[in-house]
């Protein structure tokens, strides 16, 4: 019995893991220049993130390889590079909707 409860719990957190999240909120940006790479609270480390500038529609496809931010109202911060993809790098913060890409 305790194994199939163990099975059951398995599966259902699988299923919620695959599940995409989004938010909308700020994003900022940080760094060096020359990855697509961006900073999120609890997204794991290599989550695959989509985001999208709301302003002018431009997305960017980004990978998590850091934590932040650290400010109340943003929701992502972005690498140089992915800041000048996404065209806020001038303006410093976009509003943005980031979600998570599965496969």
């Amino acid at each position: 019995m305790k194994n199939i409860i163990i099975g059951v719990l398995a599966f259902l957190g699988s299923c919620a893991a695959a599940q995409a999240q989004s938010w909308t909120g700020k994003a900022s940006y940080y760094g060096g220049r020359g990855h697509m790479t961006c900073a999120h609270r609890s997204l794991p480390f290599g989550t695959h993130v989509r985001v999208t500038n709301l302003s002018n529609n431009r997305s960017a496809a980004l990978v998590v390889d850091d934590r932040g931010p650290f400010i109340k109202g943003r929701v992502i911060d972005t690498s140089v590079s992915a800041a000048d993809v996404l065209g806020f790098r001038h303006a410093g913060l976009a509003q943005v909707m980031a979600e998570t890409v599965t496969d």
